[in-house]
């Protein structure tokens, strides 16, 4: 019998200072058995600091051909392509393709150092690609925020992001590879 994903319930408020952006989302997630409370958690920070209403979570890790998240215009046409992890140069390359800007988050700490001085020559042929390096320590933090029922706001304001609960808050460090 195969194992079921976990469902995670979350409303999260942002108050993106940066952008201009203060809105309140809904939200329903799916966490894959295989994927750990890190993981979705920084699916959480990367819907945050892209939030938008056409801004939504994919299949994920149970379908490779699709992002963590992706914003789709009403025509269907990917606006946003959202990675976590480390895809590999020809991955990059296929979402290039298919949407009009592409965003990875990495949160390997030395691993994700290696992974980008492998694939930085092939990402320069791609014109808009975000690269962010999430420090581990953050990401492991944000893990901690991790309930099946939610509510967390994120403040973002001049490169920093602050994710909190009623219980903690995490500030997040990452920096911004290309």
């Amino acid at each position: 019998m195969a194992l079921r994903a976990t469902i995670f319930k979350l409303d999260l408020h942002v108050a993106d200072m940066q952008r201009g952006y203060y809105g309140s989302h809904a939200l329903t997630l799916a966490r894959h058995p295989s994927e750990t409370d890190e993981r979705m958690m920084l699916r959480v920070l990367a819907f945050a600091l892209y939030a938008d209403e056409n801004l939504a979570f994919t299949r994920g890790l149970s379908t490779t051909d699709e992002p963590s998240l992706w914003q789709k215009d009403l025509t269907g046409e990917i606006q946003t392509w959202i990675d976590l992890g480390h895809p590999d140069e020809r991955r990059l390359l296929q979402a290039a393709g298919k949407s009009r800007r592409v965003v990875v988050f990495c949160y390997g700490g030395h691993a994700s150092k290696v992974w980008w001085q492998g694939v930085s020559a092939a990402a320069e042929r791609i014109r808009e690609l975000a690269v962010y390096s999430v420090d581990p320590a953050s990401a492991q933090a944000l893990a901690g925020l991790a309930r099946r029922s939610m509510s967390l706001h994120a403040s973002i304001d001049e490169g920093s992001v602050l994710l909190s609960s009623d219980e903690d808050s995490v500030s997040v460090d990452m920096e911004t590879w290309r």
